[in-house]
């Protein structure tokens, strides 16, 4: 019998437990291996006591839940560990003591789910002879290799279902509403939600916009006879020849930075349209609650062939999508950077062709 872990690392993400229970359910159904919880990302393979037996009869009822049972962190980087020591706080290097507790737990394999900062801790500790497979994970929808990450359509259904609200508010008082999504520093949360749900205006990271021109579009429609507008700011987006918003820097051993506040910006901005703004920062709404089907069904592919990979000694693999089809890359790939929007063709070039303005 093989022994494997799982642990989901980063933030929450709709689809996580149902990556959990496919793991669960095809290990124990299908191979007859034992599955260890790791609980609260990489932290639960250095501090004593966070690990746990997960069965088809303790993970019954958690497939359409949000969340992870697991728990989660984004301060665990093993490579970059904060901790404190006689009162002082220092950050340590203790991947060496991940490797030799993995061993301690008798573990064939390690399953990581996570977004790119996880998959890069996992790659670095494959380099280091440990056995992992990779499964990703964001709302974000940024990593490379993968046509599509669990989570993110369900982000993209809960800011549309956004929008379809605003819409009538706005429409009622005249207003320009102003929705700034996640996304960090990728605009696909925005360009779909903005297609998906009418926006006028939507903002991206990868097109540095002209406020002008914003304003312009904005201004054309009021004289039209369309007397509110709706844009939509990914939380990444800048102005041409500016920077990103944050709202605190990263630590030392830490999460990365946390981008946020552009969309007030853009909506303070906007002001000089002689209209009425209204700005709603929809935050972690999009990554709570339950996952829609299509998050479902892929967690439950991508876990199911977690569990393949390890069997067929394929280590050091992500599982990813590929078309229809659930594939595999070494985890070195994901290492290489983030997946962008293209500006120049596919869904930005349908957009501006229904009169969408990206700001350019």
């Amino acid at each position: 019998m093989k022994r494997i872990g799982v642990l989901t690392g980063g933030g929450d993400c709709p689809g996580l437990n149902a990556v959990i229970r496919a793991i669960v359910k095809s290990a124990t159904v299908k191979y007859n291996y034992e599955v260890v919880g790791i609980e609260d990302g990489f932290d639960g393979l250095i501090l004593p006591d966070k690990t746990r037996s997960l069965t088809p009869w303790n993970i019954r009822g958690i497939l359409p839940i949000g969340g992870t049972i697991l728990g989660t962190t984004n301060r665990a980087n093993p490579f970059e560990y904060k901790a404190t020591k006689n009162g002082r706080s220092e950050v340590r290097d203790v991947s060496r003591e991940v490797i030799k507790n993995i061993h301690s737990l008798g573990l064939d394999a390690l399953i990581v789910i996570g977004g790119d900062g996880s998959l890069n801790i996992a790659y670095e500790l494959f380099k280091m002879g440990c056995p992992v497979v990779g499964v990703p994970k964001t709302i974000d929808n940024d990593i490379l290799a993968t046509d599509v990450t669990f989570g993110f359509n369900t982000a993209v259904q809960t800011a549309t279902d956004a929008l379809d609200r605003l819409h009538t508010t706005a429409e009622s008082h005249h207003r320009i509403m102003v929705v700034e999504v996640m996304g960090r520093y990728v605009g696909w949360i925005a360009l779909q939600t903005g297609i998906g749900g009418g926006a006028d205006v939507i903002l991206i990271p990868e097109i540095p916009f002209d406020i002008e021109k914003v304003c312009h579009k904005i201004i054309d429609r009021k004289n039209s006879g369309n007397r509110s507008s709706i844009v939509v700011v990914a939380e990444g987006a800048k102005p041409m020849g500016g920077d990103v918003s944050v709202l605190c820097s990263a630590e030392e051993g830490g999460s990365a930075e946390r981008l946020g506040g552009i969309g007030n910006k853009v909506g303070a901005n906007l002001k000089s349209t002689g209209m009425e703004v209204r700005v709603t920062v929809l935050g972690h709404l999009q990554r709570g609650g339950s996952p829609c089907a299509f998050d479902r069904i892929l967690s439950t592919r991508f876990g199911v062939a977690a569990v393949d990979l390890i069997t067929g000694k394929q280590l050091g693999e992500m599982v990813c999508l590929r078309g229809q089809r659930i594939e595999s890359v070494p985890l070195s790939e994901v290492a290489k950077g983030q997946k962008s929007v293209p500006t120049k063709d596919g869904m930005v070039k349908a957009a501006e062709s229904i009169g969408i303005s990206f700001g350019r």
